[in-house]
């Protein structure tokens, strides 16, 4: 893993680097990641599609090395994370990376759905949101019932006809509160508003302090180990250094 930044990333490179993660969540590591936002022109890229992601060569002008070192900026503030499927490291959302991802996500089908309306489109084949993550499918619709605006109403009708249960009722409800009208909850849109502009913010790496399994002593295991170990896909040590090397040295016959 790159050699750990603090150097704060702004909001659109963050949002954008996620996005990209969202194009292979759990199916690509680092490097293609970095690709994807490189811009590359590499087969693999092209034929997984890759190059339709809307932050495809977002850091364009940087080398390869340079947007790698962002992906793992974002991996120590706790934005995106590494889990190895067998022995190939796969990129993962964390908690906070999924927070901001999934209310981007709802944020682009509201757009999308703006830009028809605007164009005049008819209702487009709802079939396109039918199996969509369920959490980003609901977030859109609280946003579409924030805004107030009837103008969505003849989409949602559409989209009512050809999704699940429990969507075509929550579908439902927004046609309801917006042809009645309904006063826009403020606060909750000022909460979940909040609640990302500190997720934003991400989390700094730091040392952590860990006891040791054999002799009770604690230790610390800094940023950089902590780095390497999840490289190498390790789980966290349980032994503090001095017991590991004697540990070793037991194994190998060396300690009296």
């Amino acid at each position: 893993m790159s050699k750990h930044t603090s150097k704060q990333l702004a909001e659109a490179d963050i949002r954008a680097i996620l996005r990209a993660a969202d194009e292979i969540i759990a199916e690509g590591g680092r490097t293609l990641l970095a690709k994807i936002l490189k811009g590359s022109r590499e087969k693999k890229v092209l034929l997984l599609g890759l190059n339709d992601c809307p932050t495809y060569g977002w850091f364009r002008a940087e080398k390869l090395e340079g947007v790698m070192h962002k992906i793992d900026w974002m991996i120590a503030h706790d934005f995106l994370d590494i889990q190895y499927s067998g022995k190939l490291p796969m990129i993962i959302f964390t908690d906070r990376g999924w927070e901001i991802e999934a209310d981007q996500r709802a944020d682009e089908f509201l757009s999308e759905w703006d830009q028809w309306l605007e164009d005049g489109e008819p209702s487009p084949d709802m079939y396109y949101l039918k199996d969509r993550n369920r959490h980003i499918i609901l977030l859109f619709l609280e946003k579409i019932g924030e805004t107030g605006d009837s103008k969505y109403i003849p989409y949602l009708k559409e989209w009512e006809i050809v999704d699940y249960k429990k969507v075509r009722a929550k579908i439902r409800s927004t046609i309801d509160k917006l042809e009645a009208k309904s006063p826009i909850d403020l606060s909750a849109v000022n909460e979940r508003t909040e609640s990302i502009h500190e997720a934003l913010k991400g989390e700094a790496p730091q040392d952590l302090l860990l006891k040791c399994w054999e002799c009770g002593d604690r230790f610390t295991f800094s940023v950089g180990e902590q780095q390497f170990y999840k490289q190498k896909g390790f789980v966290y040590p349980k032994r503090c250094p001095k017991c590991r090397e004697k540990r070793e040295m037991e194994r190998f016959g060396l300690f009296e």
